[in-house]
């Protein structure tokens, strides 16, 4: 997965709480098998109401996604991440996320920061009100700032899922970084004890 450390765009207000994971990805999608190509059928069945937030024009390209608490509540499809990012959103601010929904957000390489509902309420309204507005999330400093700098808030993060954020390492890249001392195990284990299987 590619790192995260700066994420800047526009903020997509999804004025919803208990956004669950069936409606961020109806399951009839499910039965593709590709990571990508989910982002035109996120949120499907409220895209056919003329005024839900996704069909307003004045949000294309925004890359952090604003939303309620307990978003990504549900099943524990990592689809849903897929289709989050195939909209372009980087970043997830909200009071709360699912537990599984955020782990899975950590292996898709999709930051979740989890803010007081007073800033969620600011952070909402200013979106709406100034759609072409941009946020900055800076990962490093665990910050996130208006771009003119006039309103700006920490966030907490797990060391340990910063450090594979900044990096870009899901669990596949977290073992391939210890291939060096595999390999020496490897060769130093006796084949006597441990005898190899051939495919």
């Amino acid at each position: 997965m590619e790192p995260v450390s700066t994420v800047r765009g526009k903020a997509l207000p999804l004025d919803r709480p208990n956004v669950d994971t069936d409606q961020i990805i109806p399951a009839k999608h499910l039965k593709r098998i590709e990571r990508t190509g989910y982002g035109p059928f996120a949120f499907e069945a409220w895209r056919s109401d003329p005024d839900f937030v996704l069909n307003n024009p004045a949000y294309d390209g925004a890359r952090i996604l604003i939303s309620r608490q307990n978003f990504g509540s549900g099943s524990s499809r990592e689809h849903a991440v897929w289709a989050i990012q195939g909209l372009g959103i980087d970043a997830l601010i909200a009071p709360s996320f699912a537990d599984i929904f955020k782990g899975n957000c950590l292996q898709g390489g999709v930051l979740t920061i989890e803010l007081p509902d007073e800033d969620v309420d600011y952070l909402m309204a200013r979106a709406e009100e100034l759609p072409e507005s941009e946020l900055v999330v800076d990962l490093e400093s665990q910050r996130v700032s208006t771009a003119d700098g006039s309103w700006t808030r920490r966030f907490d993060i797990d060391p340990y899922k910063k450090h594979r954020l900044l990096r870009g390492l899901d669990d596949i890249g977290m073992t391939l970084a210890q291939e060096d001392d595999i390999t020496a195990f490897e060769a130093g284990r006796d084949d006597a004890a441990y005898p190899r299987t051939e495919p």
